[in-house]
């Protein structure tokens, strides 16, 4: 008989963990499997990476979830091989065979695909996607075997570099905005060189401000103690180091905190970062029109709390 398996003690953790997420597993089994060694209440990541690639996935705890659009928004950054000649289904390695060519491309033809796929572009998104059509994601109608009509959306691809490998493969270096799709792109890339293509690796390089040196992994997170995993945390505010910056005296900030526009010299801006001076504090988020602060996503009182909490333990841990 199996023994029962131990409860975890959950507890309020705020802060973002920059994770190396491996190969296998799902962004959603990748959280869970963070949320569990930190024992953290609540937890949301920064978007979606397939199980077959790996790299820079943001990771949310307690009050980071409520900023973590900002990086499902942000430009990314990637590394991907591409098999030539042969398509599949999914446009991955996962996918059945469905078409095979002969490859011959030369040094001149990379150049001039990379330019032809370089800026604003147009793509259709894939149907092994999370992007859903009446309630049900277009993955789950592909391994039914039905086709759903997408429309192209309009991505930009802000640099993109073709490199041979060998005769058949090549290494593809982007940049891109938001809602690009690399296996597309792989496979566009493939049919714009004449002989097809589907992606055979897939790593996350960047997102937004974050980068792969920064990151950790699964396995280094579970064999350190509860204070080394809690110390791998940045705070919440992190989400929001591009933002102009607000500073609010003590009763402006818990009038802000309650929802109140506040008023000051400030210069019109349509993302700020607001803190609070006593006690010293990240708020939540704001925009300036007119000299008006119009309070965004807040953090709440008690929020605030726990994290000056933590940092003051984290500090008298030695």
């Amino acid at each position: 008989m199996n023994a029962p398996r131990t409860r975890v003690q959950r507890r309020p953790v705020h802060g973002v963990l920059l994770l190396d997420k491996p190969l296998g597993l799902s962004s959603n089994q990748a959280l869970q499997k963070a949320k569990w060694l930190l024992r953290a209440e609540k937890a949301g990541h920064t978007g979606t990476l397939d199980p077959l690639a790996t790299g820079v996935l943001p990771l949310c705890f307690g009050a980071a979830t409520k900023f973590s659009q900002l990086h499902l928004d942000a430009d990314k950054t990637y590394e991907a091989t591409a098999r030539l000649g042969v398509k599949t289904a999914t446009g991955d390695a996962e996918g059945d065979v469905i078409a095979e060519r002969a490859v011959h491309v030369t040094p001149e033809d990379l150049a001039r695909v990379e330019a032809q796929f370089t800026g604003p572009i147009r793509q259709v998104p894939p149907m092994h996607s999370a992007l859903k059509k009446d309630g049900k994601a277009l993955y789950e109608y592909a391994r039914e075997g039905i086709e759903i009509e997408r429309a192209p959306r309009d991505v930009v691809i802000h640099t993109l570099a073709l490199e041979p490998v060998d005769a058949q493969t090549i290494r593809i270096l982007a940049s891109v905005s938001k809602g690009t799709y690399i296996r597309t792109l792989g496979e566009d890339i493939g049919e714009a060189l004449g002989c097809g293509a589907h992606l055979r690796s897939l790593r996350r390089t960047a997102t937004g401000g974050f980068g792969q040196a920064q990151c950790i992994t699964l396995e280094a997170l579970e064999a350190m103690d509860e204070e080394e995993r809690l110390a791998q945390l940045l705070p919440a505010e992190t989400l929001v180091d591009g933002h102009s910056r607000v500073t609010l005296g003590a009763e402006d900030a818990a009038r802000f905190l309650s929802g109140l526009r506040r008023r000051g010299d400030w210069a019109d801006a349509d993302e700020v970062a607001v803190f609070g001076t006593d006690p010293q504090a990240f708020l939540g988020t704001a925009h300036v029109t007119a000299g008006e602060l119009i309070p965004g996503r807040l953090l709440n009182p008690i929020e605030i709390q726990q994290i000056l909490l933590n940092a003051q333990q984290t500090e008298a841990t030695p």
